[in-house]
């Protein structure tokens, strides 16, 4: 039976570990797939560095075009990157008929909805394992392994440099400035690691995972987003102490409780989990990623998010998917957001102000008698319990201390009324430090 061929579009960092990893599993793939799958194209501006990588077995040329005109190429991998000309790509190679497999969560995150739409019109596939959480075949279990299950929530690290940032600076002590650089200096950072650290990269991964695991629309732009950049060592170790460990967070939740059509939470942010669960215990520069089902209960799934191979092995698992669908009834595969096309719904995504969760404070206050009498009334008046308390002797000549209070859950803008009455106090003399916390059972 005659090849899969299949025409890259990049062969940067995952490009070259999918070319690699392509090339020395050959046997095993074919196996699986049951065709073989070659990559007999390959479009990059720098040709000198891909023809170094591919040698004599592709052709290479340095417009990606080329690529989507070839009447030869069946499948059209985009690992270019970014919302841009990426997205013209996919586009055009839809348009020619051209399966496509993509690592692009941005791309996806905000014009998913266009793309899948082109794609269902044309009857071909868009695949994008290797757009969440890197080798963890996440997607392939909400879409499939799961399909039997209503997905209560997800809560995943998904994001490899700020789990990195945030366990070093758990285990050295260290503040974020400090260990961003260590980051940068090792390869974990980019020069500019604005989208890593601010969570936006997270965001674009968790808002594909709630699209699947709910059948909405992908719907970046009502995403809750916050990074990491504000974070204190202070409040690492504070967590700690009272049995947390901080990591960021994407999370999402169906909420039945939202008025009548329901709600979805959607959010990155730090977060505070019981240090005895296994995804607290995610170190380094791992993803994991934790989904509730109503008859599974909860699975999780663990591994590399990033990274030539393992971002590789995501990609090809892709492309052997197509292979085995390549003569398949366009109307029978698997949908790209795990619900047919005619069955999405329009539950919204929910405000903060409505999202309930739990939080940890710290409050900078004078070390004077009523104080805390006084915070907890606030705290009492908008109908917030609190679950645990720990307030910190002042040191010898000091007259300030911090009051830490974790709560149980509350919703967000009752929270935010409550921090706005705390902080006018005259006996609150730092800004309020608010993280919140997720039980994960």
């Amino acid at each position: 039976m005659k090849p899969i061929q299949v025409g890259l579009l990049g062969i940067g960092t995952v490009g070259g570990g999918t070319f690699t990893v392509l090339l020395r599993n050959q046997e095993e793939i074919q196996r699986r797939a049951g065709r073989a799958i070659r990559i007999t194209m390959v479009a990059d501006l720098d040709t000198a560095r891909a023809k170094a990588i591919v040698g004599d077995s592709a052709q290479v040329v340095n417009d990606a075009r080329q690529v989507i005109a070839n009447p030869e190429i069946d499948i059209v991998v985009e690992l270019i990157g970014g919302y841009g000309i990426a997205r013209t790509l996919v586009l055009e190679a839809i348009a020619a008929g051209k399966h496509v497999v993509t690592a692009n969560k941005a791309l996806l995150a905000v014009h998913g909805t266009e793309i899948f739409a082109a794609a269902h019109a044309k009857g071909v596939v868009v695949a994008f394992e290797a757009a969440v959480a890197g080798g963890i075949p996440i997607i392939k279990a909400l879409r499939e392994g799961l399909t039997a299950n209503r997905i209560e929530w997800i809560a995943g690290i998904i994001n490899g440099t700020t789990n990195f940032i945030l366990s070093e600076m758990r285990a050295k002590g260290l503040d974020f400035d400090t260990v961003l650089k260590e980051a940068q200096r090792l390869g974990y950072a980019e020069a500019d690691p604005t989208f890593d650290i601010e969570g936006v990269d997270a965001a674009h991964k968790a808002t594909i995972m709630s699209a699947i695991a709910f059948g909405v629309p992908v719907q970046f732009d009502k995403a809750h987003v916050e990074g990491i950049t504000k974070l204190q060592a202070a409040d690492i170790r504070y967590a700690e102490q009272l049995g947390y460990r901080i990591k960021l967070l994407g999370v999402t939740k169906r909420r039945l409780d939202a008025g009548a059509a329901g709600g979805i939470e959607l959010r990155v942010h730090p977060t505070l989990i019981p240090a005895t669960r296994l995804i607290a215990n995610v170190e380094g520069a791992m993803n994991a990623v934790v989904v509730h089902g109503d008859a599974v209960g909860t699975t999780l799934y663990y591994g590399k998010g990033a990274g030539a191979e393992p971002t590789a092995s995501a990609v090809i698992a892709d492309l052997v998917d197509i292979t085995r669908l390549h003569t398949a009834d366009p109307d029978h595969r698997v949908p790209y957001l795990a619900f047919q096309p005619g069955a999405m719904q329009d539950t919204p995504i929910l405000p903060m102000d409505a999202v309930l969760t739990s939080f940890y404070l710290r409050l900078r206050v004078a070390d004077e008698a009523g104080v805390l009498a006084r915070i907890t009334g606030i705290l009492a008046e908008h109908g917030i319990s609190i679950d645990a308390l720990l307030q910190r002797e002042p040191g010898e000549g000091e007259k300030q201390t911090d009051v830490i209070i974790l709560t149980h859950d509350t919703l967000e803008g009752g929270m935010n009324q409550a921090i706005a009455q705390m902080q006018a106090l005259p006996t609150v003399l730092a800004p309020i430090v608010r993280i919140r916390k997720e039980e994960l059972k």
